[in-house]
């Protein structure tokens, strides 16, 4: 398997198995968080508006992980990591990491950044041992405890 990530445009017929994918990642937390994932709002046409105004990353044809990159002042923010069930453990994760810290130095941001839920803890020993680290914990619209955690990682 080729682990080069390739960037997916607007009009890139692989958003409809991306779409797959994410639901395939992200269905576990049906019922574990509050509020619910953001997941349920996206759709196909709205991956193509984030592919016309971010970066979408993806390894794998079909995917088999992704991330959405959105600069932002000082910092990358990686949103809807994800590595398809199947193909965990295999350092997927590890190298849509690298390739945002290298769109990061490219970008001239010293920063990466991501949120994970406060419930989902295996993910934070994940980004954990990727060389992020807890910055700060938010609580969502009409929560009075936290509900993210936002995670942080100097660019090498």
């Amino acid at each position: 398997m080729d682990l080069t990530p390739y960037q997916l445009g607007p009009d890139d017929p692989a958003l409809s198995a991306l779409l797959v994918l994410m639901h395939d990642c992200f269905g576990y937390m049906e019922g574990r968080i509050a509020p619910p994932s953001s997941l349920g709002r996206v759709t196909e046409a709205s991956l193509r508006d984030t592919a016309a105004q971010a970066e979408i990353w993806c390894i794998g044809a079909p995917p088999l992980a992704c991330m959405i990159l959105t600069a932002k002042p000082g910092r990358l923010y990686l949103g809807k990591v994800c590595v398809a069930p199947t193909h965990q453990r295999l350092g997927l994760a590890r190298h849509l990491i690298n390739h945002a810290d290298a769109r990061a130095r490219a970008l001239r941001l010293p920063m990466l950044e991501l949120q994970t839920r406060v419930e989902l803890e295996d993910n934070h020993a994940t980004f954990h041992a990727l060389g992020f680290t807890e910055y700060a914990r938010t609580a969502h619209a009409g929560f009075d405890r936290p509900t993210s955690i936002t995670m942080r990682k100097p660019v090498s």
